[in-house]
Formats: structure tokens, C-alpha cells, sequence
């Protein structure tokens, strides 16, 4: 029996997006759909638009901007899906993408799928955010299958495959319900980035198992809440980071661990710095401070995640070196180079 989708799509002041984006997902060749748009408190015409030009659509409003992960969160008990299917407003689907993601959960053993996420602009390559699938370090950086750093490879179908990931894109985000309910949902104190490798991260721990669909196609445009570079986007990155690893990082010493970090993120707002970029400088320290006042909260929740853990993450899935050393100083560009 084929499953059930609902596709939550969380937006704030965003009109021009849904109106580029939201008629290929309402074209979705699938029959037992829902789509939701969960608008965070917009001051644009969003709402009376999809009431009027989609009113298949379920509209959900909230009183405030409750960014990517509140808003996702509260979407959710409006949902009727046996699959939840967080979903970026700016990006575009294939016809038969749920199709796709059917089969792929068709094996029970598998929780969190993410279709391959291609490039809206220049659709023969991936796309920034998460590519063919999200991979991790042993210090906590992320990167994807087709996608180290800023060098986006070309899709040659080099990595068709369906395989285990680290973690699946918030772009395109595709988990059991009942899963996401158990997971306590997206930690929001991420607010934005990084939230979905936390939750991809804590379902490893319980036995979870999360995969790509290379056969189910997106087109994400990218930028659509923060754009590429900006110092905000900087911020939330770091700090995102460090609060992820400090939550469910077991493998040596935390302490050195995040020393670590923080000197190679210092290191980074030196070179912004030296390379004529100060604002970033200036949210990687932000990030820091930010980080230290969420300390006391992350090591809670640590301490609750490693009492409920049944499992350690298996073998493979976090690169045993520094991505940044192979990247910067050993000139590997692709993901496929990696040994």
C-alpha cells in the first residue's frame, strides 16, 4: 500500500518564491498527498494567494515568524501523512519525485530519505545545500556527495546510487512521522541551518537509518531565507555547529574537541578578515558568545541523548580526517577523491 505524504512548506514574505515554486509541487504525479503551507505570520499577500489560485492547499497561520524549525514543528499536527516531507519554498519538484520516495520507504528499516537535490539555476548540477546526500567529519564540519566546500560537481550520475547518508537536507526532508514525533521534532534553538543534521544525527543514535533517492529529483534555488555569504547566515552556521557537536559528539575528549573548533573557527574569522570581509569576522566571534550562553542547555540535552542512545553512529558515515585539511591543503575538490 502506497504511502501518504504531507508536504509542509514554511514560508514568510515569500510570495515571489510560491509563485515560481508551488505549481510543480502542486503538479506532484502522486495521488495521496497533502500540501501544507505553513506561513509564519507573512505581511504579503501569501495567505489570499494560495487560498485562491491552490485551494487544494492547506493553509496553516501563525502569529509570529517562527523560522524553519518552529514553523515546520507546529505544521506538523495539522499533518495526516504517514510521511512527512519538509519541503524549501524555492525549490521545484520532478512529476514522479513522491514516486520515487515511495519505493524508498518502502523498506521499514528506513527513516529519513533525501531525494537528489539539484541546481534550479543550472539543473546538470547539484545543489549547494545538500547535493547527493550530507556526510560529517569527526570535528563536526558537513559536507555532501557532490559538494565539498563552494566546488558543486556536475551530475554525471556518479552518485545514482542509493546509500546511507550522514544526513538529509532540510531543502528536501523526508522522515516517518511517527519518527519526528519520538525525536521531539527539530531542536529549536537551531532556529535556522543545521538543525536537520541534529535530527538526522539523534536518529542514528536510536537505531534510525537515514538514505539518499537519487531517483527522486528537486531543484532547489538556494538563498531563499539567507543569502549565500551573508554575515547572519555566517553566524548561525558556527554557532549552529558548535551547539551540534557539543549535543551528540561521543567519539574522544568533547573538551579537546570543541577547543578544537573554536581555534579553527578563529582561524577562519582571521582569514575573512585578512581577505577584506570583517562582517564575517565579527559573526564568527557572535557565533562564539552565542554558543557559550547556550552551553549549560546543549549539555543537558547531551546528557539526555546519551541516556536514550541505543547505538552508536555506524562505521563509514563520519569521515575520519578533516575535510578542511583535505580540501584547502591537499587540493581535493570531489567528494568521489576521498578516501
Amino acid at each position: 500500500m502506497a504511502n501518504t505524504f504531507s508536504i509542509i512548506i514554511v514560508t514568510w514574505n515569500a510570495l515571489d518564491h510560491l509563485k515560481t515554486f508551488l505549481p510543480s509541487v502542486a503538479k506532484s504525479n502522486y495521488e495521496q498527498l497533502e500540501i501544507i503551507i505553513a506561513d509564519n505570520a507573512s505581511t504579503d499577500e501569501t495567505v489570499n494567494w494560495v487560498n485562491n489560485s491552490y485551494p487544494q492547499c492547506k493553509v496553516v497561520t501563525f502569529d509570529d515568524n517562527h523560522g524553519y524549525c518552529g514553523g515546520n514543528n507546529r505544521a506538523v499536527k495539522y499533518s495526516v501523512g504517514d510521511i512527512l516531507v519538509f519541503l524549501n519554498n524555492d525549490v521545484s519538484v520532478a512529476p514522479d519525485w513522491l514516486t520515487h520516495l515511495d519505493k524508498a520507504f518502502e523498506n521499514p528499516a528506513t527513516t529519513i530519505v533525501q531525494p537528489k537535490l539539484k541546481s534550479f539555476v543550472n539543473p546538470d548540477e547539484f545543489e549547494y545545500a545538500g547535493a547527493a546526500g550530507g556526510m560529517i567529519d569527526y570535528m563536526g564540519y558537513p559536507f555532501c556527495k557532490g559538494r565539498l566546500f563552494d566546488n558543486v560537481e556536475k551530475d554525471l550520475h556518479q552518485y545514482n546510487e542509493s546509500t546511507p547518508i550522514f544526513w538529509a537536507s532540510g531543502a528536501a526532508f523526508a522522515i516517518r512521522k511517527e519518527a519526528f514525533q519520538e525525536l521531539g521534532g527539530f531542536d529549536e534553538d537551531f532556529e535556522f541551518h543545521m538543525e536537520e543534521i541534529d535530527i538526522c544525527w539523534r536518529a542514528w543514535k536510536i537505531g534510525y537509518t537515514v538514505k539518499s533517492c537519487p531517483e527522486s529529483e528537486v531543484f532547489h534555488l538556494g538563498g531563499g531565507s539567507m543569502p549565500m555569504g551573508s554575515s547572519r547566515k555566517v553566524y548561525y552556521n558556527y554557532r549552529n555547529s558548535l551547539m551540534m557537536l557539543t549535543k551528540n559528539s561521543t567519539s574522544g575528549n568533547l573538551f579537546f574537541k570543541i577547543f578544537g573548533r573554536l581555534l579553527l573557527d578563529g582561524a577562519a574569522g582571521v582569514r575573512s578578515l585578512l581577505t577584506g570581509d570583517p562582517k564575517a569576522t565579527w559573526a564568527i566571534i557572535r557565533s562564539h558568545f552565542a554558543y557559550y550562553r547556550r552551553l549549560p542547555a546543549m549539555l543537558k540535552k547531551r546528557k539526555i541523548i546519551r541516556s536514550s542512545s541505543t547505538q552508536e553512529v555506524p562505521d563509514g558515515l563520519i569521515y575520519p580526517k578533516l575535510i578542511i585539511v583535505q580540501y584547502f591543503f591537499k587540493g581535493i575538490k570531489k567528494y568521489s577523491d576521498l578516501k
